[in-house]
Parts: C-alpha cells; sequence; structure tokens
C-alpha cells in the first residue's frame, strides 16, 4: 500500500474520531436547553427548556460548569445572573427519568448526573462574582441546587420551592444538607422530611430566598442589574432592597407556617425520626396529624437518610456535604426504593410505592450507616 493512501486513512481515522468526539460534545449543543449569554457587565444563565419545566440534565450541567468558571476569572464580567425561561419554572429539578434508567442498567450517567452536579453546586457556592438566582416559577431540588448556594437569590409570588425527594426514594441533595439544616430552628429538617411547598413571599420569609419582587418588575430589576458598572456585592444588595421595598404585594399576609413554627421546633426535635412520627401521633392536632399522615407515605429509608444527612451537615462545608451526598446518591442508585418512587410519582403516577423495607422499624441502623460510607477512589473530589 502506497504512503499516499496509508496517509489518506489515517486522516480518514483522524477525521472520524474528532467527527465521533465532537458529535457527543455538539449533540448537546444543537439545543442545549441552556442559553449563556454576556449582557452588559452581566453573565446571563437562562435554563431553556421550558416543555419540561426547564428540568436540568447532564449536557446542560456540562455548558453552565465551564462558562461559570470562565466568567468568574473574566475582568469585563462583574455579575452573574441565572432565570428560567416560559414563566412557569425556574428548574423543576434533574432529569431524574434519564438518571433512573440509567441506573438500572449500570450506565455511567448514574454516576455522572451527580458528580458533576454537585460540582457545580460548589462552584455557584464558591463563585467569587455575585450571584443572582431570580428563581421565578417552580424551584425544586436540581433547580434549588443551581439557586441557593449564591449569594442572591429573588423570589416572586410564582414561585414554589420544595425539596420533595423522599417522596420518590431520595434525599435532599445538591446541598440540602448544607443549608436546610441552617434554616430557623427545625424548619429545614421538616421540609426535608415532608417535601412541604412554600410559595410567594414564604419562600423569602423561610430564607430560602433574600429578596422578594413582583414578578412585573423583574425584567426592569434585571435592566437595571445588567447596566451597573462594576458593582460591588453592597450595590446589587441595594438595587435588591429597593426593588423589595417596591414590592407591596402579601407583604400583610403571615408566614404560612407562623402559627406552627413552635409546633415544629417541638415534634421535630428528636433523636430518631421514629421519635419525630410518636411526637406527631402523640400530639393529636391537625397540624400533626397531617405531617404524620405525609411521612407514611415517605420512603422509610429516604426518611432516615434525610434525618442523618442534615444531623451531619449542620456542621460540614457545603463541599463536605456534596462530598456525602454523592455517595449517598449512589447508595439510593443501589437500592430499590428510588426506582420504585420514580416508576409512582413519574411513571405509573398511581402514587402508591411498595417501599422496600416498607416501615422505618425495618430499616436498620447499619443500612443507614453503609450508605454514608466512603466510595474510595470513586468518591466525589474537588
Amino acid at each position: 500500500m502506497s504512503l499516499t493512501v496509508l496517509t489518506s486513512a489515517y486522516r480518514l481515522r483522524s477525521l472520524c474520531r474528532l467527527q465521533r468526539i465532537q458529535g457527543h460534545m455538539m449533540s448537546s449543543q444543537v439545543d442545549p436547553g441552556v442559553l449563556l449569554e454576556k449582557v452588559g457587565c452581566a453573565g446571563v444563565i437562562t435554563i431553556n427548556r421550558p416543555k419540561v419545566l426547564n428540568a436540568l440534565n447532564l449536557p446542560m450541567i456540562r455548558h453552565i460548569y465551564p462558562q461559570l468558571k470562565k466568567w468568574e476569572s473574566d475582568n469585563e464580567t462583574d455579575i452573574v445572573i441565572i432565570r428560567g425561561a416560559g414563566g412557569k419554572a425556574f428548574c423543576a429539578g434533574g432529569d431524574i427519568r434519564a438518571v433512573t434508567e440509567a441506573g438500572k442498567v449500570g450506565d455511567p450517567l448514574a454516576e455522572d448526573f451527580f458528580r458533576e452536579e454537585y460540582i457545580l453546586n460548589s462552584a455557584i457556592g464558591s463563585c467569587r462574582k455575585p450571584y443572582i438566582a431570580l428563581i421565578e416559577g417552580i424551584t425544586m431540588g436540581g433547580g434549588v441546587g443551581l439557586s441557593v448556594h449564591g449569594r442572591f437569590r429573588v423570589a416572586t409570588e410564582k414561585t414554589l420551592f420544595a425539596m420533595p425527594e423522599t417522596a420518590i426514594g431520595l434525599f435532599p441533595d445538591v446541598g440540602g444538607g448544607h443549608f436546610l439544616p441552617r434554616l430557623q430552628g427545625q424548619l429545614g429538617l421538616f421540609l426535608a422530611l415532608t417535601g412541604f411547598r412554600l410559595k410567594g413571599r414564604d419562600v423569602q420569609r423561610a430564607g430560602v430566598a433574600t429578596h422578594f419582587v413582583e414578578s412585573q418588575k423583574i425584567s426592569e430589576l434585571e435592566k437595571e442589574l445588567v447596566d451597573l458598572k462594576s458593582p460591588s456585592a453592597e450595590d446589587i444588595s441595594r438595587v435588591l432592597d429597593s426593588y423589595q421595598d417596591q414590592s407591596a404585594l402579601d407583604a400583610d399576609k403571615p408566614f404560612v407556617l407562623d402559627q406552627h413554627m413552635s409546633d415544629i421546633d417541638r415534634l421535630f426535635s428528636s433523636s430518631s425520626v421514629e421519635g419525630i412520627v410518636q411526637n406527631l401521633k402523640a400530639d393529636g392536632s391537625e397540624f400533626a396529624n397531617k405531617q404524620a399522615k405525609t411521612l407514611s407515605r415517605m420512603s422509610p429509608t429516604s426518611l432516615k437518610i434525610t434525618y442523618k444527612q442534615l444531623q451531619a451537615g449542620a456542621a460540614l462545608s457545603l463541599q463536605d456535604v456534596l462530598v456525602m451526598e454523592y455517595r449517598l446518591s449512589q447508595a439510593c442508585m443501589r437500592g430499590c426504593d428510588f426506582y420504585e418512587g420514580v416508576r409512582s410519582v413519574l411513571i405509573d403516577k398511581d402514587q402508591n410505592p411498595k417501599w422496600n423495607p416498607s416501615t422505618l422499624e425495618e430499616v436498620s441502623e447499619e443500612s443507614v450507616e453503609q450508605c454514608f460510607s466512603s466510595l474510595g477512589e470513586k468518591d466525589l473530589m474537588f
């Protein structure tokens, strides 16, 4: 075979290999689900999958992370703004169906998704540039991870926040073990175990959002933010404060859990999930009975993992919490409740999961401990 033919064959092979690599990289760029733009002084991230409530998938994470790091070190970029397209959702969570399918067959996505999502969560938490999340609409699970660790989180009357993972055999991840125990009293544990939903101004009153601004003022706020000249965090804070001061909607309504906060602190103060359930049943009030009923529908394994996750996370840094949560995510991938929960809630929608074990008493302390065990070389590294 002549040298020319060999050279041509080599070039063709190299070209094919390059096209395969580019195809893998570009498959997400045809419709990446996320728009990344420079507007004025700001790097603007728009989560752009409105038809699926801006659900977060791995290609989106792989677009956002490098751009965030680039903006962080770019002298021309002063702030980062993240927003959701479509008006209904900021981000309703991770693309759980894809993760479920991957986990069933041992596809690497079940590792890669959680690992890269948590690395992005950490990068948001440590971002040196002021990071402003406009959390209008549904903000749950993965959407909370894209927002709550940033310096500023702006809720509107359309915001709907929840960490509903215990209902699908998972746990409130994306750094839930860090921010939830830092909310007032036992509120974080209550939200984590029950998946209770907060709406509008209550998201800010709970401490999940830093500000509340009426929906109709958001585009005007955005324009003012991107037009700022070399703003400091204090400058941004002043702008957000002024918009909040102009937003009187629902200001006279009390916090939805206001009359229950002392009950939550009392009833959810226990050394175990079983103790919390006993407290609720013994109390017998309408509120306590409702929470007991809610907990009875959740995965017993998830409830116990979540309780321990928040107890530990209260004293850990965000990065250490995410290392712990990555271990928990992989324990859930190895277990059965996650797949059953997704089937029941998201696929068949019969809302009748068959948990295994089916009671709190059957979930041994040893099995919970194992979920927190090191993965050795497969542990999450930063």
